[in-house]
């Protein structure tokens, strides 16, 4: 699917509370899509994302920036969960789509069109007609953060957009691919929210390839990020993020 500007939420959430209030009414993913559009409950990751957005890189200065938190892409009905760390400074914080105008993005949809579930190899801006098949992404973190690292205040306030995320695609997800160890961790307490799953203990550990099957919730993969300090030394080759796209490709039942 094509990615739209989400329709304009009617409140915007401020704190952990109103993130959860706002999170747990969303009847469907259009109408969580706006409210996390509208998020401004981490005064840092506001102050960053609208900073970054004002000055801009000098490569980007004619170009207006998104500066707001990124919402999932992807359908509705999809079988197929790539789970992130968080948005690029000046890759989805520009351009309003998650992994779309940055190195990593090259990475991944490559592979995604390798694998059948994109239209077309690269992701340039939210009106380049890339569309997901039975394929959504999102990240774990909405705003973009500094230096990349956002706090455990941070990523706990932004957990419920995830969770109901997640509670949304029930019905049809059955594979869900966490790239790096902050997207495997933040998958756990969402087994626990959304499925009722209590966690392994201890926690399985991450690692690229891993396999975890939960009870009643989609199997686990786990994969090495798709960040420029990997792919550039060949800590994670094409060849490597094409096995584990294969494989949650055939465990999702996708032909």
């Amino acid at each position: 699917m094509a990615a739209a500007v989400p329709a304009r939420a009617n409140a915007n959430a401020t704190d952990r509370a109103q993130v959860a209030q706002m999170a747990a009414t969303a009847r469907d993913l259009a109408a969580l899509d706006a409210a996390v559009v509208a998020c401004r409950a981490c005064p840092r990751l506001v102050a960053w994302r609208e900073e970054v957005a004002a000055t801009r890189r000098a490569a980007f200065r004619d170009e207006t920036y998104w500066g707001r938190p990124v919402p999932g892409f992807g359908p509705a009905d999809a079988r197929v969960g790539i789970l992130g760390l968080a948005p690029a400074a000046h890759g989805g914080n520009r351009t309003g789509r998650i992994f779309t105008g940055d190195r990593s993005g090259d990475v991944l949809f490559a592979a995604l069109y390798r694998a059948g579930l994109a239209n077309q190899p690269t992701s340039l801006s939210r009106t380049d007609g890339l569309t997901l098949f039975h394929t959504r992404i999102f990240a774990a973190v909405r705003c973009a953060p500094p230096a990349n690292k956002p706090t455990p205040v941070e990523r706990d306030t932004c957990a419920p957009w995830l969770h109901r995320e997640l509670a949304l695609l029930r019905p049809t997800l059955r594979v869900v691919v966490a790239l790096g160890q902050f997207a495997w961790d933040a998958f756990w307490p969402a087994v626990a929210a959304v499925y009722g799953v209590r966690p392994q203990a201890p926690r399985p550990a991450f690692g690229h390839g891993a396999r975890i099957e939960v009870p009643d919730a989609p199997v686990l993969l786990g994969c090495y990020h798709v960040s420029q300090q990997n792919t550039f030394t060949g800590r994670l080759t094409p060849a490597m993020l094409d096995a584990v796209l294969t494989t949650a490709r055939d465990l999702a039942g996708i032909e």
